[in-house]
Order: C-alpha cells, then structure tokens, then sequence
C-alpha cells in the first residue's frame, strides 16, 4: 500500500499491524506459523515440479486428495509430520526442507 493511501486511512481511523499484533500471537507461535506456511508452500512447489496431481501425492502417502490440498494451504488441523513425510515423498531431502525454511 502506497504512503498517501495509509496515510489517508489512519487519520480516517484505521489502524495498521501485523497479523501476529492482530491475533495476539507470541514470537513461537509467529515463528511456527511461518514455518508451516513455508513448508506448505515447498510442498505445493515440489508436487508440481514433479507433474503430480495431488490425487498422485495422496496415493504415494496412504493420504487423500483433500489431506494434501489442506496441507498444501497449511490447515492448522494438518501437522508439520504430515507435511515434511509428504515433502519426502516428492523426493526432497533434508536439506532442500532446510532451506525453504529458510526463505
């Protein structure tokens, strides 16, 4: 958003901040978040790298359709084993997991 426009919208009242401010979370929580939010991500960037549908993924991890589209959008239900056994599965290592957490 450009200066002029917050500018604009703060003297009409709004106020800015971060999700983190507006949930009230502490720095681990933010922390977590961000992690399944960049895992979720690597494992959407390499399922297609690999041309696999997410029915394909889902069949290689005794998973569903809907399980990898929920991981791959980082439901708070899907937990963070789910997502790196499922990044495995793709064929990424520990290493390639470590830098996208690294993003």
């Amino acid at each position: 958003m450009d200066k002029a426009k917050k500018a604009r919208l703060a003297r009409q009242g709004w106020k800015f901040g971060s999700a983190e401010d507006f949930l009230n979370l502490t720095p681990e929580e933010a922390a977590y978040v961000e992690i399944k939010l960049s895992l979720a991500r690597e494992l959407k960037k390499a399922r297609m790298a690999k041309g696999m549908s997410q029915t394909d993924l889902a069949a290689k991890t005794g998973s569903s359709q809907s399980r990898v589209a929920k991981m791959e959008s980082a439901d708070p239900h899907v937990s963070l084993d789910l997502i790196v056994r499922s990044l495995l599965a793709t064929g990424r290592g520990p290493r390639e997991i470590a830098r996208a957490l690294t993003k």
